[in-house]
């Protein structure tokens, strides 16, 4: 495998210098017309000439990979302006954090329903060595092994556990970015590549099912306040009745405690407003 390493280089400056003082004095040795000046002078023409091929720029926050006639020689990370081997083959690798957006995916969840699923993934290049020589394209080797990665982990775990404890996609959407970064993280390793934080943009069912799981959302919603309300009907029956006998209000058998707490019942839990009906005559 490739791995990154530092080539030795040359200040540029101070070398395009040298190379002005060879020329100048290939030019001057040309000029006197002498036979071996002017061998002198050529040779050391051709000299500055090859030289030159060796200059390159580095820009900030990228690397320079050196190749000579197909044999990997190292990476020039330093900005700056600087002369390597010459006749070198020089690729540019930006080391800068990118952000990758993946399109919306659609995927089966662990119980098989069909979502749509979306995630921006943050990365960058930490070893240009591998991003050019381990994979072809890297940041093509990105977006598909960050998609197939989504998809992985988006099959592994329901869409919503309201019922029963257990990670789900909406409802750990923390652990579930976690878990995809460090998956992530474990495939583009071969590339050179780290991955510093992934996040789910998109998270909803799919077309043809959405209705249906919106109904079923609803009615979960509507049985979850149901059970609140009893839950709280049957305390303020229970506080009314303690109340009335310890007080000595009334006293109260068990059939009017019966139609007491339907009549309380009634009006907490209904829909509606309780209307109220005045009784002019006895329970009996």
């Amino acid at each position: 495998m490739f791995k990154e390493k530092e080539i030795s280089y040359l200040n540029g400056f101070v070398a395009l210098l040298f190379i002005i003082a060879i020329g100048g004095a290939s030019g001057y040795l040309i000029s006197l017309q002498e036979t071996l000046p002017v061998l002198i002078g050529i040779a050391a023409g051709v000299i500055a000439l090859i030289l030159l091929t060796g200059l390159t720029v580095v820009q900030p926050n990228q690397s320079s990979v050196i190749t000579f006639f197909g044999r990997y020689l190292g990476v020039i990370r330093k900005s700056g302006f600087y002369l390597s081997i010459p006749f070198s083959s020089r690729k540019k690798v930006s080391l800068r954090v990118r952000n990758f957006n993946s399109a919306k995916l659609k995927v089966n969840d662990v119980s098989g329903n069909p979502i749509e699923i979306a995630a921006v993934i943050v990365f960058s290049v930490v070893d240009s060595a591998k991003a050019l020589f381990e994979v072809d394209e890297y940041e093509t080797f990105v977006e598909i092994q960050s998609e197939t990665a989504l998809r992985h982990v988006a099959s592994k775990y329901p869409y919503d556990q309201p019922e029963i404890s257990g990670f789900s996609l909406r409802g750990n959407t923390e652990e579930i970015a976690l878990e995809l970064t460090e998956e992530l993280q474990k495939r583009l390793a071969i590339a050179g590549v780290k991955v510093t934080e992934s996040r789910l943009t998109h998270l909803a069912y799919s077309t043809e099912i959405a209705s249906a799981m919106l109904q079923r959302q609803q009615a979960e919603a509507i049985i979850a306040a149901r059970e609140k309300l009893v839950d709280g009907a049957v305390t303020m029956v229970q506080m009314a009745i303690e109340r009335l006998q310890t007080n000595n209000v009334v006293e109260l058998d068990d059939e009017r405690k019966a139609a007491m707490i339907n009549n309380l019942l009634v009006a907490v839990v209904s829909d509606r407003s309780a209307q109220p009906v005045i009784n002019t005559s006895s329970l009996y």
